[in-house]
């Protein structure tokens, strides 16, 4: 493998250009907003574990919310990642350094990550998290290791940055063999990733040990590290991603409307709802999530209205990223810090969640507009290295000019002086 980034095929059939795709920008804001319900309405708070974070004082519409979001948050994850595989294969520019790639992957997470990995530390986390640990989440490193407590350390979110971290490192050697897949058989590896996701469920179900149980999730603390959090097991959505953005490049995605696309999505997290776990995580959304992305990345070729391009989705896509990571200390620890362990009557508790909803989005506009945007300016691209004086047997022969047009080049801005005066 090259220094460089090589093209994202092979096939000198599948065409080159690649169009701006909004509608993936607009459509992140949803899968940041499952995960936001899920945690907005955890029965037992992770901070605080002497009451609920979910504000319903009613046990029926608490419990009834808590089993329709239930597979909310595994499933929000699972769509970031395949959307992260289809957007890094899809945005990758031939001839690029690595090093340069890698810089620019590390200056889009870390700065949000380190704000909040402060933020919570300073605010909560302090009270139980050991120097180690600490380290591990700063590093994101944390959810290789098989303890919950190590995993969900610090601002609990960032778990999931440990995998994209791998995925980024990782996406130049992957890409290397991606890339020589004849476009005819890129659904066959397509579906294989998918049989992929199932055996890790299997091997969760089978071989990983069972106890102890988990009276939250029906997995084993090691069930939930290995079919979850472990980033290696999760490569195989980042690499269904990276399929589907060569399905689309190479023309191979058939043009599906928005109905299906949306009845085939509710079905699959109707069916997350009902199937046991782990296969819940991953597997029942597996194919309707491609099909969404694939199939909203398709219209944005064709220049489809897709209703995910207006201004207003594209801010909340923006921000979705800070909104996703703010998570943790507005809902774990605002919410029971400002209003206590206690829960309300239902249009109360209603208030809440808006409220929560808000102040979250506020966090999320914030780290974008503060954080993530000033550091990716500053940062994401190396300073340009000043061109080497010539030698003086290169140099042209001066020429006298006028002191003041001397003076007039040598202010010019942006420019450096030709002649001194």
């Amino acid at each position: 493998m090259s220094a460089t980034m090589p093209t994202v095929d092979s096939d000198p059939d599948i065409r080159r250009e690649r169009k701006a795709l909004p509608s993936l920008t607009g459509v992140r804001f949803f899968a940041a907003l499952l995960v936001f319900f899920i945690h907005a309405l955890q029965p037992i708070g992770p901070v605080d574990h002497s009451g609920p974070v979910n504000p319903f004082g009613d046990k029926d519409v608490a419990d009834g919310l808590y089993t329709f979001f239930g597979p909310a948050g595994f499933l929000g994850v699972s769509f970031f990642f395949l959307l992260s595989g289809f957007v890094i294969t899809w945005s990758v520019k031939p001839g690029e350094r690595l090093t340069a790639y890698w810089r620019r992957r590390l200056v889009k997470i870390f700065p949000n990550h380190l704000v909040m990995w402060t933020l919570a530390l300073g605010l909560f986390a302090y009270a139980y998290t050991s120097v180690t640990t600490g380290f591990l989440s700063l590093f994101l490193v944390n959810s290789w290791v098989n303890a919950l407590d190590v995993q969900m350390s610090v601002n609990a979110p960032s778990w999931s940055l440990c995998a994209e971290m791998l995925f980024y490192l990782s996406f130049p050697l992957l890409l290397h063999f991606v890339r020589r897949i004849p476009a005819r058989r890129l659904y066959w590896y397509a579906a294989g990733t998918i049989v992929g996701m199932i055996g890790v469920g299997l091997v969760t179900t089978y071989v990983i040990t069972d106890s102890p149980s988990n009276p939250m999730i029906p997995l084993s603390p090691s069930q939930m590290w290995f079919n979850y959090t472990l980033p290696p097991t999760r490569m195989f959505e980042f690499v269904l991603g990276m399929l589907l953005a060569r399905i689309v490049l190479a023309g191979r995605w058939p043009k599906i409307g928005a109905v299906p696309v949306i009845a085939l999505v509710a079905a699959g997290y109707v069916a997350a709802i009902y199937v046991p776990a782990p296969y819940n995580f991953v597997a029942t959304t597996a194919i309707p999530f491609s099909v969404a992305i694939a199939s909203l990345a398709a219209a944005d070729v064709r220049g489809a209205n897709t209703r995910l391009r207006g201004p207003v989705m594209q801010w909340l896509g923006n921000v979705s990223f800070g909104f996703y990571l703010a998570q943790g200390v507005v809902i774990f620890w605002g919410r029971q810090a400002l209003l206590g362990n206690g829960t309300f009557s239902t249009p109360v508790a209603i208030l809440v969640m808006l409220g929560m909803f808000a102040a979250t989005l506020l966090a999320g506009w914030l780290l974008y507009t503060f954080v993530e945007m000033p550091a990716m300016r500053r940062w994401s691209r190396p300073r340009p290295r000043p061109a080497p004086a010539p030698r003086a047997e290169e140099s042209p022969a001066l020429v006298s000019v006028p002191r003041e047009a001397a003076r007039t080049a040598a202010w010019t801005p942006g420019a450096e002086p030709a002649v001194r005066p």
